[in-house]
C-alpha cells in the first residue's frame, strides 16, 4: 500500500513528470526537426521506426492532461520545453506558436493550483544543431544559452522551479559513447567532448536565467546503482568504474569543480583543450539537486574475443536475478537510499534534494488488463517508504516525481513500454486511469 501524504512533512512535494518530444506530438504547431527525428527514420535505431511526430497529442489536449494532474493531487507537474519548438532551426528566429503554446501550458498550470517545474532540454536537440556538431561543438553551450534567454524571458517569470538539461548522461554517453540514442554515435572523443559540453551548457543557462531574475534553479542528474557482478578485485574495479561514469561525473563537475580520477584515466585525452578552465561556468549556484532514479546494473570486466582486457573503460552490465519490470530493469529501491545519502554527504550538503523521476515499465498491464497495474503500485510504494526513511535520517529530502503521468514515447524502444500512470490509447489517444493514478490520488488526499 502506498504510503499518505501524512506520513511525509508538511511541506514535501508530489509531483508528476513528462518531456516534451515524449508526449507533444512534434509534428504539429511549427516545431523544427530534431536529431531524434533522423536517428527514428534510421533503419534498426528504434522500434518500429516509431517517432514522436504524433505522441500523445498533448498539443492539443493539454487542458485535459492538467486535468489529470489536478485531479491526482499532485502538486507539481515537472514538464519540458522543446527546444526545436521553441527555436525551429536552434538559433534565429523564434517559432511564435511555440511560445504561445508553452506561455498557455503555464497559465493552465497556475489556474489549477499546480506548480510548474520546468526543464529546458530532454533530448530533442534541432538537426540544425546536430549538423554543426551538436553537443560536440563547444558554441552549443551559447546556443543554448541563447535559447534558454528566449524560452525563459517569455514564462522564466511564472515558474516554480527549472532545471536546464535533464539527465546529462543520457544527453552524452548512452548518445555519444554506446549508441544507443540520437545521434548515435560510438566515439571516446565525441563522448568526452559532449559529457563536458553538457555541463558548460547547464552553467550558462543557469547564469541566464540568474540574469533574468529567477529563483529555484537546479540540476537533474540520473542515477544507477552499480554493482560487482561478483567479488574479483576485477569486477570491483568496473562497478567503481561506471559508478564514476554514470553517478558522478556530472554531480561532481555541477558542485565541486572537477572530474572523477576513474573517468579522466580514459577521457582525459579527448576532452577539449582548457577544459579544466570552464569550471566556474559549470558550478554556477544551484538551489536543489534532482536526483532519477530507476535501476541496478551489475558490472564485470569486458574481455575481448581474443582473451585480453578490452580498452578503458573495460567493463560490461549483467542484470541480476531481482525481479524486472517490463524492459528487464531489476527493481532495487535500496539503490535509491544509497544515492540519497550518498548525494547530501559528498556533494550537496543542506541542499534540497528532489528525486525528479522514478517509476516504471509495466509489465502487468500488458497481460489483457491495460489499466491494472499492481506491480507499479508496488514499485511506487517502495520506493516512497525508502524516501521517508532517508527523512527520518535527516537528509533533506523535498519532494518525490513519478515517471510518467501517462503512457509516450519511450525512446529506441518506441511506444510499447508503457511508464504511465495514466493508459493512452495509441490509436485513439484516449486517456484512461490506471489503478495506479487512482492509489496515488488517494493517497496524496489532504486530511
Amino acid at each position: 500500500m502506498l504510503p499518505h501524504r501524512t506520513d511525509f512533512p508538511k511541506d514535501f512535494l508530489f509531483g508528476t513528470a513528462t518531456s516534451s518530444y515524449q508526449i507533444e506530438g512534434h509534428a504539429k504547431g511549427g516545431a523544427g526537426r530534431t536529431h531524434w527525428d533522423d536517428f527514428a527514420a534510421t533503419p534498426g535505431n528504434v522500434a518500429g521506426a516509431e517517432d514522436g511526430a504524433i505522441a500523445c497529442g498533448h498539443l492539443d489536449r493539454w487542458e485535459q492532461d492538467l486535468d489529470l494532474i489536478r485531479d491526482g493531487g499532485f502538486d507539481v507537474y515537472r514538464f519540458s520545453t522543446s527546444w526545436a519548438r521553441v527555436l525551429p532551426d536552434g538559433r534565429g528566429t523564434p517559432n511564435a506558436a511555440g511560445l504561445d503554446f508553452y506561455d498557455r501550458l503555464v497559465d493552465g498550470m497556475l489556474e489549477r493550483g499546480i506548480k510548474p517545474a520546468a526543464t529546458l532540454y530532454h533530448w530533442e536537440l534541432p538537426s540544425a544543431l546536430a549538423d554543426q556538431g551538436g553537443w560536440r561543438n563547444r558554441d552549443i553551450a551559447n546556443w543554448f544559452a541563447d535559447y534558454t534567454e528566449i524560452i525563459m524571458g517569455r514564462i522564466g517569470d511564472r515558474v516554480w522551479s527549472a532545471a536546464p538539461i535533464n539527465e546529462p548522461w543520457c544527453v552524452a554517453w548512452l548518445s555519444h559513447f554506446l549508441g544507443a540514442h540520437a545521434p548515435g554515435l560510438r566515439d571516446i572523443r565525441a563522448a568526452a567532448r559532449a559529457m563536458h559540453h553538457v555541463l558548460l551548457a547547464h552553467g550558462r543557462a543557469t547564469e541566464v536565467m540568474r540574469g533574468l531574475g529567477m529563483s529555484n534553479l537546479g540540476a537533474v542528474c540520473n542515477m544507477e546503482y552499480a554493482a560487482p557482478v561478483d567479488d574479483t578485485p576485477e569486477a570491483a574495479r568496473a562497478a567503481a568504474v561506471q559508478d564514476a561514469i554514470y553517478n558522478r561525473f556530472f554531480i561532481s563537475g555541477i558542485t565541486k569543480g572537477k572530474y572523477p580520477a576513474e573517468v579522466l584515466e580514459g577521457l582525459e585525452p579527448h576532452l577539449p583543450q582548457g577544459w579544466q578552465d570552464d569550471f566556474k561556468t559549470i558550478t554556477a549556484p544551484i538551489d536543489w539537486i534532482g536526483v532519477n532514479y530507476y535501476t541496478r546494473m551489475l558490472y564485470g570486466p569486458e574481455i575481448t574475443a581474443d582473451g585480453t582486457p578490452a580498452p578503458w573503460p573495460g567493463t560490461t552490465g549483467h542484470r541480476g536475478d531481482l525481479p524486472k519490470t517490463a524492459l528487464g530493469w531489476e527493481i532495487y529501491p535500496e539503490g535509491l537510499e544509497h544515492f540519497l545519502h550518498m548525494v547530501a554527504k559528498e556533494y550537496t550538503g543542506d541542499l534540497p534534494i528532489y528525486i525528479t523521476e522514478n517509476g516504471m515499465a509495466g509489465l502487468t498491464e500488458l497481460d489483457g488488463k491495460p489499466y491494472l497495474d499492481p506491480d507499479r503500485e508496488a514499485y511506487l510504494a517502495a520506493h516512497m517508504q525508502v524516501i521517508r526513511n532517508t527523512i527520518r535520517d535527516g537528509l533533506p529530502v523535498k519532494g518525490y516525481f513519478t515517471w510518467s503521468l501517462m503512457d509516450n514515447y519511450e525512446w529506441a524502444e518506441g511506444y510499447a513500454p508503457r511508464f504511465g500512470l495514466v493508459h493512452v490509447d495509441f490509436d485513439t489517444l484516449k486517456r484512461t486511469p490506471k489503478a495506479s493514478y487512482l492509489a496515488l490520488k488517494k493517497a496524496l488526499q489532504r486530511p
